[in-house]
């Protein structure tokens, strides 16, 4: 049994000593905590609330988490879409899960060389997506290349490819790798005799999978929230229509009949006086929000892995 000198035993206690609060720290921290995390869902609760809000009772006495009473007219309005709503979540799924997966695989696969010391055209792609986040070709450009030279209108392609790469999510993958994964582990394993896809998908992905978590969440919700998109390129094949472009037509319809309620007829006069116009947006908001807040937790853990192994390796 070995024993500490006086030395390291005031060094070992004072190390402790510094990595412990007395309990009121800790309760004050715990309090503070608790108020930043109810700051952050109590927005979503009070869109909640209003979604279920009468429109009676939002024009009497505005948005409220107390409302006068409640209903259930905006989500049966959104519900009378019928197929047309499931459709599009469908679309937005397949649309979101495919667009990630691809433009994960293609950030990985420009990132993993840049990382590498030994490639001899690293400078020239890391300036080649540089230079792309200053200088943009434009709108128009992008419209034409897309729509005339490539081809891409009324078609799935249309809204995954635009948004396939981004320079920010490599340099993310990049400097992720750089701090992560060390030159010496592709050596070795470059010495016993593995090859550049063999050492990238066995050793490296393994590591990356907190940056790929992390870059995966970030294009998730881009592809999830894109409507411009279909504004863009979908003219005739409105099947392929995804949530956020429907919703938006559908709140977009719903306003235009609002406000144009004393120039219409008797009968669409008392039909537009009925829509659920503000409780509708909030409803709006809870279809979109509410998949992609069950999906975020799924990310969360590789996330809190990867400042776990952060902290481990410091």
């Amino acid at each position: 049994m070995t024993t500490l000198s006086p030395t390291h035993r005031k060094l070992r206690i004072g190390s402790h000593s510094l990595n412990r609060f007395s309990p009121g720290t800790q309760a004050v921290f715990h309090v503070l905590l608790a108020l930043f995390s109810l700051i952050c869902i109590i927005p979503f609760v009070f869109v909640i609330i209003i979604s279920f809000s009468s429109e009676e009772s939002i024009r009497q006495i505005g948005y409220s988490f107390r409302p006068l009473s409640w209903s259930l007219d905006a989500f049966a309005y959104t519900f009378r879409l019928g197929d047309a709503l499931w459709r599009s979540y469908f679309n937005s799924f397949l649309i979101t899960l495919t667009g990630t997966a691809l433009s994960v695989a293609l950030t990985v696969l420009y990132a993993y060389p840049l990382f590498r010391r030994d490639y001899q055209y690293r400078g020239f792609f890391n300036f080649l997506s540089f230079f792309t986040m200053i200088f943009g070709g434009g709108l128009v450009p992008t419209f034409v290349i897309c729509k005339s030279v490539l081809g891409m209108s009324d078609n799935y392609a249309a809204l995954i490819v635009p948004m396939l790469f981004s320079p920010f999510n490599v340099i993310i993958m990049r400097t992720f790798l750089r701090t992560t994964v060390p030159m010496e582990l592709i050596e070795a394993a470059t010495i016993d005799g593995s090859g550049e896809y063999s050492t990238l998908i066995r050793i490296v992905l393994p590591v990356m999978k907190p940056g790929i978590a992390t870059v995966a969440l970030l294009v998730a919700l881009g592809y999830w929230n894109e409507w411009f998109l279909s504004l863009l390129y979908l003219n005739k094949n409105m099947e392929i229509m995804p949530l956020q472009y429907l919703l938006m037509r559908m709140q977009r319809n719903a306003d235009f009949l609002a406000r144009n309620s004393s120039m219409i007829g008797a009968d669409a006069s008392r039909a537009a006086a009925q829509l659920p116009s503000q409780s509708l947006k909030m409803a709006l908001v809870v279809f979109i929000v509410v998949p992609i807040a069950c999906a975020y937790p799924f990310f969360q853990r590789y996330v809190i892995a990867g400042l776990t192994v952060g902290s481990v390796k410091g």
